[in-house]
């Protein structure tokens, strides 16, 4: 069954609004480009932020030329280029290039703005088999409105966002909404899973994950399972009703799960047994 909360790349390339998912404040694309081309765009009334996949590119911006290179998701952090509102870029590709753009609505209280990976805050979470890395590619402590963006990576056979935790506005958690842009290597066969549940919602849906995949969070709460085999990498673009400052207030924990925090394990069956 097709869910309407996850998203497959059409040559790559995927794009969801406010008006095409039924929320309020995040949008997201990715852009896909052959050495040479060229992608022009306006950020009207919305911060926005651009962050390289792959390849080589150049953005034109108020006046500047930012020179933007990433061999793989998988190799290097990234430069993200923050753009206020109003302003107009283009990018043009000096390689093949793939890089994502997001976007939600603000005042213009910041300038463009290169961050560079010395700023970016690196931290490895949780234990045991739900140990991941979290990059803050733009995380609440750099200067933005509205936009909060990681990098997360999970290693085979490991999990993410454990404890399952919220942040739509119910159980004493802020309003915020999530997208998740997925590279998982191999990029051929391997494959994640993503849980969508809130019993608030009615909503409950295990969603088979390919290289290249979206997922939105619409409600409650959302862990990832990387099977052996598979490194999975997803990029996080937020956005809701925090802002500055309060854009660092945290989530909220499944209540069931909060103990997991306590034991990153999870009290793991202890094999074998059965036999004298």
């Amino acid at each position: 069954m097709n869910s309407p909360n996850q998203f497959k790349p059409v040559n790559g390339v995927l794009e969801v609004t406010p008006q095409s998912i039924g929320w309020q404040f995040l949008s997201f694309k990715t852009v896909l480009l052959s050495t040479g081309q060229r992608f022009s765009g306006q950020t009207g009334g919305e911060e926005a932020a651009l962050v390289p996949i792959s390849g080589s590119l150049e953005v034109h911006v108020a006046g500047q030329i930012v020179a933007l290179q990433r061999s793989s998701v998988f190799e290097e952090l990234p430069h993200v280029v923050y753009m206020p509102p109003k302003t107009a870029f283009e990018v043009v590709a000096r390689a093949d290039c793939h890089f994502a753009l997001g976007s939600a609505p603000a005042e213009g209280l910041y300038p463009v703005r290169v961050f560079e990976p010395v700023e970016m805050k690196v931290e490895v979470r949780g234990g045991a088999n739900a140990t991941r890395q979290v990059n803050h590619i733009l995380g609440p402590d750099l200067p933005a409105e509205r936009l909060v963006l990681f990098e997360v990576y999970t290693p085979s056979g490991f999990w993410s966002g454990i404890p399952p935790h919220r942040h739509d506005g119910l159980r004493g958690s802020r309003y915020v909404e999530e997208t998740y842009y997925y590279r998982i290597s191999p990029p051929d066969i391997g494959w994640a899973v993503h849980r969508n549940y809130s019993p608030e919602h009615g909503l409950d849906e295990l969603l088979l994950i390919k290289d290249g995949d979206l997922v939105i969070t619409p409600a409650g709460f959302h862990p990832v399972s990387a099977p052996p085999g598979s490194n999975v990498y997803f990029l996080n673009f937020l956005a809701g009703e925090p802002t500055l400052e309060e854009r660092a207030v945290a989530p909220v924990d499944d209540a069931n799960w909060a103990w997991l925090r306590d034991d990153w394990a999870g009290k793991p069956l202890k094999i074998p047994f059965g036999q004298k």
